[in-house]
């Protein structure tokens, strides 16, 4: 059996949620919905450098400022398009992330895909690893959140190196 070439420079994460297309995309589109599951700060401003409302939908060529609980680190990056019902990507540690929902098997499928990471030692162990890990939970709370309403993050500062935060 020939084993093909781990490739570092990607990596993509699927999960069935049962809740329809709209309240999905809304969840990763909008800034009320992103802190109910992903963020404790989601703040988005357009491309004129206007806030955008909390229950306003991103669009492409908005930036965002995030932050996570249990964590002082404010991530930066931008949306690079939309199609503002089942596709989202943008820019995550400068690697752009696609997002997309579609029906399988009669279920909804999120799919989530980071691209162009560098293949340096540092990326690989933070970026390839470190977001797998990070974006496999959060996509388990994502299903969490819209299925039964049960938040999983940690918020506790006092707690590190666990997989909830």
């Amino acid at each position: 059996m020939i084993q093909k070439k781990y490739d570092w420079s990607r990596f993509s994460k699927r999960i069935n949620i049962n809740a329809n297309t709209q309240t999905i995309f809304d969840a990763w589109t909008k800034q009320e919905d992103l802190e109910k599951w992903f963020l404790c700060k989601a703040e988005f401003h357009t491309t004129n450098n206007s806030l955008r409302a909390k229950n306003d939908t991103i669009q492409t060529g908005d930036i965002y400022e995030w932050m996570w609980h249990g964590s002082d680190f404010v991530a930066n990056g931008k949306v690079l398009a939309t199609n503002g019902k089942d596709r989202l990507q943008f820019t995550f540690f400068d690697c752009p992330v696609t997002v997309t929902i579609q029906e399988e098997a009669g279920e909804n499928v999120v799919e989530l895909c980071q691209e162009n990471i560098p293949i340096d030692e540092e990326s690989i162990v933070n970026l390839h690893l470190g977001c797998s890990r990070g974006w496999t939970f959060y996509l388990a709370n994502i299903k969490s959140i819209l299925e039964g309403g049960i938040d999983l993050r940690n918020r506790n500062k006092g707690l590190i190196d666990v997989i909830n935060t």
